[in-house]
């Protein structure tokens, strides 16, 4: 068994006085991928904004441990320099800053350390070229004018620059066409390669991973895990969706 990176325990959270997730426990360990499930509303982007440390939503109860370490007081940005990376379903614009300055600022505000402006181009290159993505790509202003699909390759982009030891990756195929799909499973094929990088996939959907290499699958439902299984439950989504599992849970 993988050396425990993420031990979620007991955690419930709520928004507005609304009780979201409830009593969620969930291990992740070091180069493991887990995939989260579920129907609209489940509570899924809810379980990955209260792992960041979204102050939007109240922590009522239980713990989120990181390598060891409670992490329930820390702020977005000191989750993010502890290595946790979150993809958005939404990206913000950011009139200004080019998506290449983007990612090498927040590389050196994790390293403390200045990085050679040479060395990193080189780098966004060959990470641009394993993607297939248009070396003009990184020099664009963030997010702006930027697509759906486009924002959702300049966030797999900065996954595999930012190189985290968890990835988040919340809803990232949400509304791609089929050849953004690609792009954004081969970068989760390329992140994988790292054998201590952790991933956990939060999707509705099963086409993002078909062609991936996952540990286990998690069905939430109404805030808790329901069922946990391998990749077959992948397939009894696709096959029959939620319905039989929130028949479970009744």
């Amino acid at each position: 068994m993988a050396q425990e990176l993420l031990k979620i325990t007991d955690l419930s959270a709520s928004a507005d006085e609304k009780e979201i997730l409830n009593h969620l426990s969930l291990s992740i360990g070091r180069g493991e991928t887990h995939v989260i499930m579920g129907p609209n509303g489940a509570g899924k982007s809810t379980l990955a904004s209260v792992l960041m440390g979204d102050e939007s939503y109240e922590v009522t109860g239980g713990t989120v441990e990181f390598d060891g370490e409670d992490i329930g007081e820390l702020a977005p940005h000191e989750r993010a320099k502890k290595g946790i990376f979150m993809s958005f379903q939404n990206p913000i614009e950011v009139p200004g800053i080019s998506l290449e300055n983007f990612i090498k600022t927040a590389l050196e505000l994790r390293s403390g350390q200045k990085i050679k402006a040479w060395d990193f181009r080189k780098e966004v290159k060959r990470v641009l070229d394993a993607l297939a993505m248009d070396p003009s790509y990184a020099e664009r202003d963030l997010n702006v004018g930027f697509s759906g699909g486009e924002k959702k390759k300049a966030e797999i982009l900065q996954m595999l620059l930012l190189k985290p030891r968890l990835a988040i990756l919340d809803e990232t195929d949400s509304g791609l066409d089929v050849d953004a799909v690609r792009t954004v499973s081969k970068g989760i094929e390329e992140y994988q390669k790292d054998e201590a990088a952790s991933l956990l996939i939060i999707t509705h959907n099963a086409a993002i991973l078909s062609a991936l290499s996952v540990d286990a699958v998690h069905i939430l439902v109404n805030g808790k895990i329901v069922k946990t299984g391998g990749k077959e439950l992948i397939d009894l989504v696709a096959q029959n969706g939620f319905s039989s599992f929130e028949e479970e849970q009744e």
